[in-house]
């Protein structure tokens, strides 16, 4: 059994970082789903604070980091459209915000075409990392709208894995629901334990 402990979306915020790193002496694998900083800004500062984790952690970029900018400032296992496998537990893992937001040039995002190319990469998984929710699940912003993605919850229908941990969407963080066999839950930056 794998103790797995996860989040998403710190932004930053230190008092957030400082206690999944406490938590994370419990756990044999960190799992962070993306947003590690604001708008491109203080990613060095944030992966600084989370160092003390990086050599049990995966992470995939959000879409206030890119991929390149995420390996360069940590020495975490940074996953965007690829696999890795640890405890025995198969991984896949895709960053940035998909489908494309509305936020403007400094944003990571994906159209859910591409997304959908980088996810075909993916041939089995215990579990799929992505920044984004699945459309449908957890993916609810404040005046109800569905922002998740499709190629995500295509994803999920045709591995079914045993967890999407996922972020992006603040208004769910916490939220959860099942597809299939998949349970699939919006982390937010609080520790959140999972064993597999």
């Amino acid at each position: 059994m794998t103790r797995i402990l996860a989040f998403s979306d710190v932004h930053l915020a230190r008092n957030r970082i400082a206690e999944i790193v406490v938590a994370a002496e419990e756990a044999d694998l960190i799992i962070g789903a993306g947003d590690f900083c604001n708008v491109r800004r203080g990613l060095d500062e944030a992966m600084d604070l989370l160092r003390p984790i990086a050599d049990k952690a995966i992470y995939v970029p959000g879409n206030a980091e890119s991929a390149d900018e995420l390996r360069a400032a940590t020495e975490a296992t940074v996953l965007h459209g690829e696999a890795t496998e640890v405890h025995g537990l198969k991984i896949f893992g895709i960053g940035y915000a998909i489908p494309v937001t509305p936020f403007g040039p400094w944003s990571c995002d994906l159209t859910e075409e591409f997304a959908a190319e980088m996810l075909a990469r993916a041939e089995e998984a215990d579990i799929l990392i992505s920044h984004s929710p699945p459309k449908g699940v957890a993916d609810t912003s404040s005046d109800g709208v569905s922002l998740g993605s499709t190629a995500v919850r295509a994803t999920i229908e045709r591995l079914q894995p045993k967890l999407c941990l996922c972020g992006h969407i603040h208004d769910s963080w916490g939220g959860s629901g099942m597809i299939g066999a998949t349970d699939v839950r919006n982390l937010g930056p609080t520790p959140n334990w999972f064993d597999l």
